[in-house]
C-alpha cells in the first residue's frame, strides 16, 4: 500500500459515518457526523454504510468482471468489523472522486489486478474503527468498561451480563463518538472470513439470469443504433447511400459521427438492414499493404534497428565476450484480440440537463470525461450506471463504443442502444500488441548465467494511448509508469526475478495503424514466455535440471524461490511419467505476486498436435482474503493464457483486419483444456499482491518447455499451432 495516498474514504449509514483518509504520514480518521435521511447517506463521500436495519452496505467503486472482488472487498471490511456476513451488501458507487482507487491519480478505474491490493488496508482500517465505535457505544448504555464487551456477527455483547445489541441498534449512538485515530487491527489467527472460501456474492444471479450486464439494459423509448466503420485502417468515406438507408422500415436517423456513419433504427434488425443499405464506400486507407506477410518482416527487421535502454546493469558487452558458452535465440509472438464474451455495447441518454449511461467499464472516470467532452455536460450532471462485465481482460477500459452511443443519442434525443457485433467486436478490437524478442545469454564455467541481453520489438501501448485519450486526461496520468520507452512492452524484464549481474533491455518501437492497448496481463504475457523459455535453452546449454537452474539464480529471493520449489515438489518433478509424457516449467513475478506452474503434455509428432493433461500451479500472493477466488483466477488466468499459446493469432490483410469471427480466431475448445489444473497457494506473510492476472504468464512457457522436453524442439513461436510445432520438429531433427 503505498503511503503518498491523498483520498477519503468513509463507513457510514443512517448514524454512523466514518472516513479514513490516506496521508504521506500514514492512515489518518475524520470526525463522524449524524445522517438522517438515506439522500444523506448516499453522498458521494461515503462507501461504507451501517443502517438501523443492520445491513451493512459496502459501496464498491471497482467493476466485477468475473475477478470475484465484489465478494473480496466486502470481506475485508466484515471480517475486521465483525459483521455478520449475510447482512453485508454491495452497491456500485457513483463516479465521483470521493470512490476513486486509494492509489494516488488513478480515478475510478479496474484494471492491473489493483482492487484488492489497493484496498486492503484502508477496508480493514475502516472495519477496525467502526468496530471500536460500536465497542465503545455499547460500553456507555452499559455503563461498563468497554474491556469487558466483546463484537461477533454483527453484535455487541457483554459476557458478564448476557446482554446484547445489535449493530443497527448501536450505529446512530457511535456516531457522535469520537473516531480512533489508530483502531487495532486483528491478527491472521483472528480472521473468520479472510484466508476461507466465502461463496461469491455475484453467483446466484448470474445463475438465475437476475444479474444486469450491458446487454440487458432496455429504457423506455429506445433506439438501436449501429455504425459503418472503416474496413482498412484510416479508410476514409468517399460516398454513402443515405436516402436508401432512411427507406428501411424502422430507420430513423442517419448521420456521420467520429467513427463512421450512425444509423439508429427501432429494432436492432433494421439498424443492421439500414446499414447494408448505405452501401459505402471507403478509399483504401493509410496503409493498403499492411498484412501477416508484411508485419513479420517489420518485426524481424526491428530487431537489428537501435532501441531505447530499458535496463543497463554492469557491462554486458563485456560479459558475453568472456562467457564460457554463449546462447542467441529470437521470439516472435502475435496481436491478440481479447475475445470477450460479451462484445461492446452501451445505452446512453442524453437530455439538456443530465445524461445517463449504462455500461459494463472498466474506466468510469474516463466513460464520464468523454461523455461531458460529447455532451457538454458538466461531470455531476453525468450518471455512469456500471453494469456486470462480460469479460474485461483491459478491453473495457476504452470508450470507443461509449462515444458512439452517447453521440447518437444527442444527435436524435433519444436512449440508443449500441451493440456491437461479434464480427465488429474482432475487427475493430484494439489489441495486444504483437511483439519480437532477441535475446543473447552468456554462462561462465560453472553453469551460471553473468549476461542478459534483451532486445523487444513491439508497437507502444503508451503512443496508442495518446491518440485515444491525449495527454492531458487524467486517465492517460493513471499510467504513471509512462517513460522514455514504452512500460508495458518491458513489462516483467525491468524487474526480472533472476540473478543476473550484467543484464540490459532495449526497446524498439514498431510503429503500424494498429490499435493497441492491456491486454490480461499486459506485457507479461510475452515477456514471460521469451523470458521463461530462454532460461530453459539456458539449463540445457549449461547441462543443469530446468528447476535447479532457476534455483541457483533465485537464492536472494526467497518467495520466488519457494513457489518454484513448491511447484516441482507437487507436480512430481524429476520420477517417472505416463509413456510419452514431459514436463515443463515456468515460473514469473507479476503485479506483486509470484506464480510458478508445471505442464504435463503429450505430442503426436505425425500431426503435431499438443494435448496438455495436467497443469500445477503454485501461488505466492501474500495474504490471502478468498481462497476459492484465488484458485479460479488462477485457473481461469492459466486456461485463457493457454488458448493464447495454442490457437490464438489475429490476421491481416488489404490495411485491414482480416480475422472475422471464432472460425478464424480460434479458442481454446473445452475439449482441449487440461485434464487437470492443480493450484497451491503457498502461505506466506509478505506484501499483498494481485490475482487476477499473475495466473497467465507462465502457461506458454511452460507448456513450450515440456514440447522441448518431449521431442527435443524449441517453439519460438506463438501459437503452437501443429503446423507451427511439425515445422519446430523437421528444424530439431535437421539441426
Amino acid at each position: 500500500m503505498k503511503k503518498s495516498i491523498t483520498r477519503r474514504y468513509f463507513l457510514g449509514g443512517v448514524g454512523l459515518t466514518l472516513a479514513v483518509v490516506a496521508t504521506p504520514a500514514g492512515f489518518r480518521f475524520l470526525a463522524g457526523r449524524k445522517t438522517d435521511t438515506l439522500s444523506e447517506v448516499l453522498r458521494p463521500s461515503i462507501w461504507v454504510r451501517i443502517t438501523p436495519d443492520d445491513r451493512v452496505t459496502v459501496l464498491m467503486g471497482k467493476s466485477e468482471m468475473g475477478q470475484g472482488i465484489h465478494t473480496a472487498l466486502p470481506m475485508i471490511v466484515a471480517d475486521e468489523l465483525d459483521a455478520d456476513w449475510n447482512q453485508v451488501r454491495i452497491e456500485s458507487a457513483p463516479v465521483r472522486e470521493e470512490y476513486d482507487d486509494p492509489d494516488a491519480q488513478q480515478g475510478h478505474v479496474t484494471y492491473g489486478s489493483t482492487s484488492v491490493r489497493h484496498l486492503y488496508e484502508p477496508l480493514r482500517r475502516a472495519g477496525a474503527a467502526g468496530r471500536e465505535m460500536l465497542l465503545q457505544a455499547a460500553a456507555q448504555r452499559w455503563d461498563v468498561p468497554v474491556s469487558e464487551c466483546e463484537t461477533s456477527q454483527s453484535q455487541v455483547l457483554h459476557e458478564r451480563s448476557g446482554r446484547a445489541f445489535s449493530y443497527g441498534q448501536l450505529c446512530e449512538a457511535a456516531a457522535r463518538l469520537p473516531i480512533p485515530e489508530n483502531p487495532r487491527l486483528k491478527e491472521k489467527s483472528e480472521f473468520k472470513l479472510m484466508g476461507t472460501a466465502v461463496p461469491r456474492l455475484d453467483i446466484p444471479a448470474k445463475v438465475n439470469g437476475q444479474a444486469q450486464f450491458g446487454i440487458d439494459i432496455f429504457v423506455p423509448d429506445m433506439l438501436y443504433g449501429v455504425v459503418a466503420r472503416s474496413p482498412a485502417y484510416g479508410a476514409k468515406v468517399l460516398s454513402y447511400d443515405e436516402p436508401a438507408a432512411m427507406k428501411v422500415e424502422g430507420v430513423r436517423y442517419v448521420g456521420e459521427i467520429k467513427r463512421g456513419i450512425g444509423i439508429c433504427a427501432d429494432t436492432l434488425d433494421a439498424a443492421w438492414k439500414g446499414k447494408e443499405a448505405l452501401n459505402v464506400k471507403w478509399d483504401k486507407g493509410v496503409q493498403p499493404d499492411l498484412s501477416d506477410e508484411l508485419l513479420d518482416s517489420i518485426f524481424r527487421e526491428s530487431l537489428d534497428k537501435e532501441g531505447a535502454s530499458a535496463r543497463s546493469d554492469g557491462d554486458v558487452e563485456d560479459a558475453l565476450s568472456q562467457a564460457h558458452k554463449q546462447v542467441q535465440a529470437e521470439y516472435f509472438l502475435p496481436y491478440l484480440s481479447h475475445a470477450t464474451m460479451e462484445p461492446m455495447t452501451c445505452t446512453a441518454h442524453v437530455l439538456p440537463d443530465r445524461c445517463d449511461v449504462w455500461v459494463g467499464t472498466q474506466g468510469q472516470t474516463n466513460t464520464l470525461q468523454k461523455t461531458a467532452q460529447i455532451t457538454g455536460l458538466d461531470p455531476e450532471q453525468i450518471y455512469i450506471h456500471t453494469t456486470y462485465l462480460g469479460g474485461g481482460f483491459g478491453r473495457r477500459g476504452w470508450t470507443e463504443w461509449v462515444e458512439e452511443a452517447v453521440e447518437l443519442s444527442k444527435a436524435t434525443e433519444r436512449p440508443v442502444k449500441v451493440i456491437w457485433t461479434r464480427e465488429e467486436d474482432m475487427q475493430y478490437d484494439s489489441y495486444r500488441p504483437g511483439n519480437s524478442s532477441r535475446i543473447v545469454g552468456g554462462l561462465d564455467e560453472e553453469g551460471r548465467l553473468i549476461a542478459w541481453s534483451h532486445k523487444i520489438a513491439a508497437s507502444s501501448i503508451i503512443a496508442s494511448l495518446f491518440s485515444k485519450i491525449g495527454g492531458d486526461s487524467l486517465l492517460f496520468r493513471v499510467i504513471g509508469f509512462f517513460r522514455s520507452v514504452d512500460a508495458p512492452a518491458v513489462e516483467g524484464l525491468e524487474n526480472i526475478q533472476y540473478e543476473i549481474p550484467n543484464m540490459s533491455v532495449e526497446y524498439v518501437e514498431v510503429k503500424t495503424p494498429i490499435p493497441v492497448i492491456f491486454w490480461r496481463s499486459v506485457g507479461n504475457s510475452h515477456n514471460a514466455f521469451t523470458v521463461e523459455s530462454f532460461m530453459d535453452e539456458m539449463a540445457h546449454a549449461a547441462q543443469k535440471d530446468p528447476v535447479e537452474f532457476r534455483l541457483q539464480h533465485l537464492q536472494h529471493n526467497p518467495r520466488a524461490h519457494r513457489v518454484v520449489e513448491v511447484v516441482a515438489e507437487k507436480s512430481g518433478w524429476g520420477k517417472p511419467l505416463a509413456a510419452g509424457r514431459a514436463l515443463g516449467i515456468a515460473s514469473h513475478y507479476s503485479f506483486g505476486s509470484y506464480v510458478a506452474q508445471v505442464a504435463e503434455v503429450s505430442v503426436d509428432e505425425t500431426t503435431g498436435k499438443i494435448k496438455v493433461h495436467r497443469v500445477v500451479c503454485a501461488v505466492d500472493c501474500g495474504p490471502t482474503v478468498n481462497t476459492d477466488i484465488i484458485r479460479a483466477q488462477m485457473e481461469g488466468a492459466l486456461t485463457m493464457g493457454l488458448s493464447a499459446a495454442l490457437k490464438e493469432k489475429v490476421e491481416f490483410g488489404d490495411g485491414g483486419v482480416r480475422s472475422a469471427n471464432f472460425f478464424d480466431y480460434h479458442l481454446l475448445r473445452m475439449s482441449e483444456a487440461p485434464d487437470e489444473i492443480e493450484v497451491h497457494i503457498v502461505d506466506s506473510d509478505g506484501e499483498i499482491g494481485g490475482i487476477g492476472e499473475p495466473g497467465l504468464p507462465p502457461i506458454a512457457p511452460a507448456v513450450a518447455n515440456a514440447v522441448f522436453s518431449a521431442t527435443g524442439a524449441r517453439i519460438r513461436r506463438l501459437p503452437m499451432t501443429p503446423e507451427m510445432v511439425l515445422a519446430a520438429i523437421e528444424q530439431s531433427q535437421s539441426a
